[in-house]
């Protein structure tokens, strides 16, 4: 069964990504992951900066990424993803594939909300999320 992907990004490698041995280091997968999560939300209102000029910032509490194959320079790739909501967190479930279609990764992002700094329960976000996230 294919995931429900909802909202993707096109990247292309760029040569400063790369380590020693010509594949992307392995956090720029993470800058990968991170920049579709706030094109995703900027897409749906709000920016992120935005957000946090408001005194609301969604704050990742956990990451967890499987690497299944290598990004070199110049690979033009998809970053997409789709949320849940568990509680007071938002699971983002996320994957990089090459133009080929071949998996390069498979991460699940943990957010939680917070506003002025304290824990919220994330109904801030609710009028923006509610129509694409499935509730667990």
């Amino acid at each position: 069964m294919e995931a429900p992907y909802i909202y993707e990004l096109e990247f292309k490698v760029r040569d400063y990504e790369l380590d020693m041995e010509g594949i992307v280091n392995n956090a720029n997968y993470q800058h990968y992951l991170e920049h579709t999560r706030h094109e995703f939300m900027l897409s749906l209102g709000p920016g992120f900066g935005e957000l946090v000029e408001q005194g609301i910032a969604p704050v990742v509490t956990r990451v967890e990424i499987h690497y299944k194959a290598s990004l070199r320079s110049g690979d033009s790739f998809l970053s997409r993803l789709y949320v849940r909501r568990k509680g007071v967190r938002y699971v983002f479930h996320q994957e990089i594939v090459k133009m080929t279609g071949e998996c390069c990764v498979k991460a699940e992002v943990d957010t939680v909300f917070t506003r002025n700094g304290r824990p919220t329960r994330g109904d801030e976000f609710a009028p923006y999320y509610n129509k694409l996230v499935n509730a667990e």
